[in-house]
Order: structure tokens, then C-alpha cells, then sequence
């Protein structure tokens, strides 16, 4: 491989300008793939297009029953006032007329239909007395939409399946309608509802997205300035990996990978995780130039050594990301598909620029004309003596100090390595009772507008989660349907304490019969033609399609993703024990069926992410090294560090989330990357001909500045997301910077004393193989000679 490589850096040397004219034609050809980014926060995200589970909710559920609205909620003293309904009836009006409108539910036009009914006249009553007259007389119709003397609610409702631009056009239909209804000054009105809940999230995580690689870069030029001034231009590691997240833009447009909450924070994951690839070739080529003087031969050096063991680090890291591809939830394959593309990238613009601009820059450096002159006003002697690597400021400080701790972790291996594995098995336990957050509403800012008005009208309006079932039968009009689904949502509403309510299409029939479900099918029938197109169509589709909505309130945030388990199956049971007419099956779906399956798939499933990322990167190690020393070194710390992540959650108080339910593939891909290198060059300068104990010192003071260096950056990329307005990427980041901090801990407090360890012990086998194999030898010639 390292042949490979100095023919690598025979080409790069030889075509520097080449290089980066072409990698300037890379990011205009990125900018345009950037621009094919699509904002993703629905069901899609969350469940994959394939699944039984979303071709129930997506094909039968969304896309031909389901609507969504955007709700108008207007609070005063009184609500049941003449001069409001008029108000409401005009904003009615105007928004009749909205492309996407499927229709709009107020007490307006309700008070209007039962006006015409009593007088035949399809108006509004002009006093007060008539209109509440109205609405105490029929409770049921105007009980969901004016729970209270204070508050009435107005729908303006749109397909299930309506796309990000309808939703957006209605939205700003709705505001900008409201002034001009000419309400009474005495009310508040507020727009909310879910897709009103929806865009604004998307805006939030468009504004957030910019600052959040703002203040990623702000915290890398701090750290770089801190811990890798001991090189020159110790800056430029930042702009080299910007340009590679420039380049995973462009990859993630035209590969298709959507924009979402999760997929959104690999940035500064990548940030942090890329800048260690330019780090690592920088820091090897200003060591090359110092001890060698040849710029040519530096390069070639650099690309060499240093191209294949960040290579293997990144391959180490790539496939503990890769293990993100079992989950079942489309936003966590989307996310790992991100950091696979970001850390080729990042790596990249590394070997090419990076390395690329640093020659050219020491070679502009000799040829200018100040440096000349100051060398000459220089003694000479002061010219000559050059500190060698290593023994300048911050990077001297470190390599003593990595030293100091490499002895003493050697001198108490026992010690040290019982403790993290106690540690680690104690997390492992802990972990165990570290909550699951089922709340999506807890993922976002809590003081989003939008947030704070759904809350609000959730607060008035009680909850809104449903149970959908989809009924499929031979005949929509069959009587014995209609009365088994009376006789079924009468009793899950009497026998459970959270389904509270039912909805169908027999309600509607019962409304125009006297409050009973006629015996033929031909009067229902009939009942059918006098329904309005736009209420039957939300709970019946043709002749052999109905829908039963179960009102379960805020189950979500009530009772939890187990509770909502239990009900679905008691549902189930209860279908079994008062079963329907023959040749008619249902299907439970809906918003709240999907968010159990995706909560259990990110919790199921993070235990064998992490466990097929161990065994990927395990055999990935041993596959390039042949050697399983070499291949169990870098993955034990790990695990042990995965150990310390579960302690570290269940301290804090941090619930599982999308996001950290990926701790464990991101602590394998990150902190791998540093047992690696730490590895390489301990075997590097082991080659040379130094003991087990020399090689360990060499590695700290040569390559554990760098790494420090590297972790720092990352650790600093990372807690740019600790300043997110997403609790769920706050918390993520939080957990993140820890996680990090601890596998440089691990690499270099229990990664020391086992490698001098197990490669000491492993020799000893040797010596002691080729001992007994030279007395059997002497002794086989003894007997010759005998």
C-alpha cells in the first residue's frame, strides 16, 4: 500500500497547480448539487417507503383519508357574539377560494346550516341571543370547536398528502387573510396547527443550520491557535475540511439525501471528524520538511505514511458509521450515508489540497523577500540550530505530558485497565435504565412560536392523537357494517379510560336518521347522497372503503410509547372477541401507530448498531493487518469507552433520541480513528528497532500532539451543537463532547498499557516458540551425530 502511496505523492508533487484547478471546478460543480437539497420532516424520514407499515399509513391512510389543517383560534370574553361570527363568516370567504382548500369548518357556518334547517334561510342571526340560543342547543355539533365562552376554533383543512409548498401557500393564505376579516379589536387570533407546527420547524432548522457551522468554525480557529501553533499556518487545517464539507453539500444533492433534524447535525460531526485528516497531513509535513530539507521528498514522505494510516483510520471509521444502515428509520440511513460521504470528502481535500497548499506555501515562504532579509540580519548559528519537532512551546508541554502519563499507565497497568473495565461494565448496566423520549414536540426550541401556539390550543382543546382504523369491506352501505362499527366504538369508548371519543361515518348517518343506523341498504344509500362530498370523503372512499377514528387525546406525552403499545394491542383484542361481519378486515394506523414502530426500531436497534459496528471494525482491522493484536488494540478502549457512554447518559439525565441512539457506531467511527494512528506509528517506530517501551514514548511525543490537536478540534466541532436550539442535537452534542474527550482519554490512558501489554506478551510467545524450536534442533542433530 505505501508503494501505492509514493507514486501518490510523486503525482501530487508533480502537479500541484493541476491539483487545484481541479479541485476548484469540484466546488462549482458542488454549489449546483447543493441547490437539489430537499427539507425533509414527514412521515418518509421516519418509516421506509417499502414497509407494510407505511403503505398502510402513506397509501390507504394519507393519501386518501387523512387531512390536516391549519386552525385559526380566536380567544376574547365571548365568543358566541353576532359581530365575531360575521367576522368569522368573511374569513371564510376569503378562503374558500385557497388552491389546496378542501373546505373550512367554523361555528359560522355551522350556525348557518342549522339556520337554514329552522327558517330556511342560510344566514347568520343578527343578535347574540339567537346565536347562543344555537349553540346550547346542540352541544354535540359545537362542543370540539367552541370548548368554552372564551375560545373558538376555525379549520381550514387540506389533504393529508399535501406537499411543503401547498401547506406553505395556505399557510400564508390564512395570515394574510385574518386582517382582513376585520375581527373585533377585543379578540386575540392565532394561526396555528400541525403543518403551521411543521414549517416553521423547517425554518428554524434552515437558520439554525447556518450558525451552527458558524460557530463550528469559530471554536476550530480558537482550538487551532491554541494546541497547533507549533506549525506553521496552523490555521489552514479549517479551510481544507471546509472545503470538503463543500464538496458533501454538493454529493448529498445529487445523491438525494434529504435535509432533516438528524442529518442536519452531521455537520459539525463532520467538521470535527475531518479536520483530524488535515491535521494529520500537515503536522507529518512540517516534520518532514524540518528533518529532511528536501520539499519533493517531504511531500512524497508525508503522502506515503501518512495517506495509508489515515486511510485505514478512515476505513475503521467508516465502517462503524456503516452499522447506522440496520436501522429501519430512513433519517438514521440518511445520516449514515452523510458521514460516509463527508469523511471520504474531508479526506480528500486533505491528501490533494491540503497537503497541496502547504508545499506551495513553503515554497513562496523561502522566496520571500522579508524572510530573506530577516535570515541575514539572523546569526548564523541562530540559523542553524533548529529546535527538532516536538520541542517548541505547547507541542513540548504536551509531548511531556503524554509521556509522563504513558509511564505511569504502564507502571499501574493492572490498576488502570481493572478500573475503565469496571467502569465500563457498570455503564453497560446503567445504561439499561437511560429513558426513551417519545415526544417529537420535545425534540424542537421550546420557545418556537409555533410550538408555544400548538401547546396552547392543545392546552384549550384537550389532545388530538388518533387511532385510525381502515376498514375494508364489500359494501360501504351494508347496514351490518355500519352497526358493528357503532356497537365496536361505543364500547372501546366506555371500556377504555383513553380512547375518548369515536368518529366515522356512521355518526353522520345517525345525525340525518333520528339517531339510528336504518336496516337496508338502500335508505342508507340515500342518507349517503344527502352527506356533503367533503365530510363523507374523510371517512369513506368508493363502496368498499371506510374509516373509524379513535380519539386518544395527547397519548404521546401521556402515556408513552408503551402505553400506546398496550392500546393498540387491547384495540386488537377486543376486534377478536367482538368480531365484525364476514369478509371485512381492519387495519390499525395513523401518526401515533408509526411513531411506536419508528421509537421501538430506534431503541431495538441501537444495541445492534453498535454491536455490528464492533465485528465490522474488528474484521476490518484484521483484514488489513492480518494480525490480531493489531486488530483487537484499537477496538478494546473502544468498547470500553461505549462502557463509559452509558454511565455518562444515565448520570445526566439524557434520553434516548434519534440522534443518541447512534452514540455507539459514532463513538466506534470517531474514537477509532485515534487508537489507529496511535497504533500505526507505534509499529512504525517499533520497525525501526525500538522496545515496546520506546516505541509507545516515540508515538506520544511524535504523533500524540497531533491527536491531541485533532481531538480537541473535534470536541470543539462538536460543541457547536450544544449551542442548537434543537434540545435533541443540544443534548446530542453535550453527550458527544464527553464521548470524545473519553476516547482521548481512553487512547491515551488504557490504550498505552495494553499495547505494550499484549505486543510484550506476544513477543515473549515468540522468543519463546523459536527457543524451543533451536533446542529441538540441537537436539535433532545431537542425535545425527550420536
Amino acid at each position: 500500500m505505501k508503494k501505492s502511496f509514493e507514486k501518490l505523492g510523486f503525482i501530487i508533487q508533480n502537479n500541484r497547480f493541476s491539483v487545484l484547478l481541479i479541485a476548484f471546478l469540484f466546488i462549482i460543480i458542488s454549489m449546483q448539487g447543493a441547490q437539489l437539497i430537499e427539507m425533509k420532516a414527514g412521515t418518509e424520514t421516519f418509516v421506509g417507503k417499502d414497509s407494510p407499515l407505511y403503505q398502510n399509513y402513506d397509501h390507504l391512510y394519507q393519501n386518501i383519508f387523512q387531512t390536516q389543517s391549519i386552525v385559526v383560534m380566536v380567544e376574547g370574553n365571548e365568543v358566541r357574539n353576532a359581530d365575531l361570527m360575521e367576522a368569522v363568516d368573511r374569513l371564510e370567504h376569503q378562503l374558500a377560494a385557497t388552491d389546496g382548500v378542501i373546505e373550512t369548518t367554523s361555528p359560522a357556518s355551522l350556525i348557518k346550516t342549522i339556520n337554514y334547517k329552522t327558517t330556511g334561510r342560510y344566514e347568520l342571526p343578527e343578535t347574540n341571543e339567537e346565536i347562543e340560543a344555537i349553540i346550547d342547543g346542540n352541544p354535540s355539533i359545537f362542543s370540539q370547536i367552541i370548548p368554552d365562552n372564551t375560545h373558538m376554533l376555525i379549520s381550514v383543512v387540506m389533504a393529508g398528502s399535501a406537499n411543503d409548498k401547498t401547506q406553505q401557500d395556505i399557510l400564508t393564505a390564512t395570515e394574510d387573510a385574518v386582517p382582513f376579516a376585520e375581527f373585533p379589536p377585543s379578540y386575540n387570533i392565532i394561526v396555528t396547527g400541525d403543518p403551521a407546527f411543521q414549517i416553521s420547524m423547517n425554518k428554524e432548522m434552515n437558520s439554525s443550520m447556518g450558525v451552527l457551522l458558524g460557530l463550528s468554525a469559530i471554536f476550530m480557529v480558537i482550538v487551532l491557535l491554541l494546541v497547533f501553533r507549533h506549525v506553521r499556518w496552523c490555521l489552514l487545517p479549517l479551510p481544507v475540511v471546509l472545503l470538503g464539507i463543500v464538496y458533501t453539500f454538493g454529493a448529498m444533492g445529487y445523491v438525494g439525501i434529504p435535509m432533516s433534524m438528524v442529518s442536519m447535525s452531521a455537520f459539525p460531526i463532520l467538521i470535527g471528524v475531518g479536520i483530524d485528516y488535515a491535521i494529520q497531513f500537515h503536522n507529518r509535513l512540517e516534520e518532514e520538511l524540518q528533518e529532511k530539507g528536501n520539499k519533493t521528498r517531504a511531500v512524497i514522505e508525508t503522502v506515503k505514511h501518512t495517506g495509508p494510516a489515515v486511510l485505514i483510520a478512515l476505513v475503521m471509521t467508516a465502517l462503524g458509521f456503516f452499522s447506522l444502515f440496520t436501522s429501519t428509520v430512513p433519517m438514521i440511513q440518511d445520516f449514515g450515508k452523510l458521514l460516509l460521504i463527508g469523511i471520504a470528502m474531508c479526506y480528500l481535500s486533505s491528501i490533494f489540497v491540503g497537503v497541496v497548499t502547504i508545499s506551495i506555501f513553503d515554497n513562496y515562504s523561502d522566496k520571500n523577500p522579508l524572510r530573506k532579509v530577516a535570515n541575514k540580519i539572523k546569526p548564523a548559528n541562530s540559523r542553524k540550530q533548529k529546535k527538532p519537532e516536538g520541542e517548541n512551546g505547547s507541542n513540548h508541554l504536551i509531548g511531556n505530558l503524554l509521556q509522563k502519563t504513558t509511564d505511569l499507565t504502564i507502571k499501574y497497568d493492572v490498576i488502570v485497565l481493572g478500573i475503565a473495565c469496571l467502569l465500563c461494565f457498570s455503564g453497560l448496566y446503567l445504561d439499561q435504565s437511560v429513558p426513551i423520549q417519545t415526544d417529537v414536540q420535545e425534540f424542537v426550541p421550546q420557545d418556537m412560536p409555533s410550538l408555544v401556539d400548538l401547546k396552547h390550543m392543545g392546552d384549550i382543546m384537550g389532545g388530538s392523537d388518533e387511532l385510525n382504523l381502515i376498514i375494508k369491506v364489500d359494501d360501504t352501505a351494508n347496514p351490518d357494517v355500519l352497526k358493528w362499527i357503532d356497537q365496536f366504538s361505543e364500547h372501546e369508548v366506555a371500556t377504555s379510560s383513553h380512547i375518548y371519543s369515536a368518529s366515522s361515518i356512521v355518526s353522520l348517518v345517525k345525525e340525518r336518521n333520528g339517531g339510528v343506523i336504518p336496516d337496508t341498504s338502500q335508505e342508507i344509500e340515500d342518507i349517503y347522497s344527502e352527506i356533503p362530498e367533503a365530510q363523507k370523503n374523510r371517512y369513506m372512499y368508493g363502496k368498499n372503503m371506510l374509516l373509524l377514528n379513535f380519539n386518544i387525546g395527547n397519548a404521546v406525552s401521556d402515556i408513552k410509547v408503551m402505553g400506546i403499545k398496550e392500546l393498540t394491542t387491547i384495540v386488537k383484542q377486543d376486534m377478536q372477541w367482538m368480531p365484525a361481519p364476514p369478509g371485512i378486515t381492519a387495519t390499525i394506523t395513523g401518526n401515533s401507530v408509526v411513531f411506536i414502530e419508528v421509537i421501538t426500531a430506534l431503541t431495538s436497534g441501537r444495541i445492534a448498531m453498535t454491536f455490528l459496528g464492533l465485528v465490522l471494525v474488528l474484521a476490518g482491522l484484521y483484514i488489513v493487518y492480518r494480525d490480531w493484536v493489531k486488530a483487537l488494540v484499537p477496538i478494546i478502549p473502544m468498547v470500553i469507552v461505549i462502557g463509559w457512554s452509558g454511565g455518562v447518559m444515565s448520570y445526566l439525565n439524557i434520553s434516548y433520541t434519534p440522534l443518541t441512539a447512534t452514540l455507539g457506531a459514532l463513538i466506534l467511527g470517531v474514537g477509532s480513528e485515534y487508537a489507529v494512528l496511535m497504533m500505526e506509528r507505534y509499529f512504525e517506530e517499533k520497525d525501526k528497532g525500538q522496545s515496546p517501551m520506546e516505541a509507545i514514548h516515540m508515538a506520544s511525543s511524535k504523533i500524540g500532539s497531533a491527536i491531541v490537536a485533532s481531538g480537541a478540534t473535534t470536541v470543539f466541532g462538536f460543541m457547536a451543537l450544544l449551542a442548537s436550539p434543537f434540545p435533541m442535537i443540544a443534548d446530542f452534542g453535550m453527550v458527544t463532547v464527553i464521548d470524545v474527550v473519553l476516547a482521548l482519554l481512553a487512547t491515551f490512558v488504557v490504550f498505552p498499557p495494553l499495547i505494550v501489554f499484549l505486543d510484550t506478551w506476544r513477543d515473549r510467545r515468540k522468543g519463546a516458540r523459536t527457543t524451543e524450536k533451536e533446542t529441538e534442533i540441537k537436539k535433532q542433530i545431537q542425535g545425527a551425530e550420536i
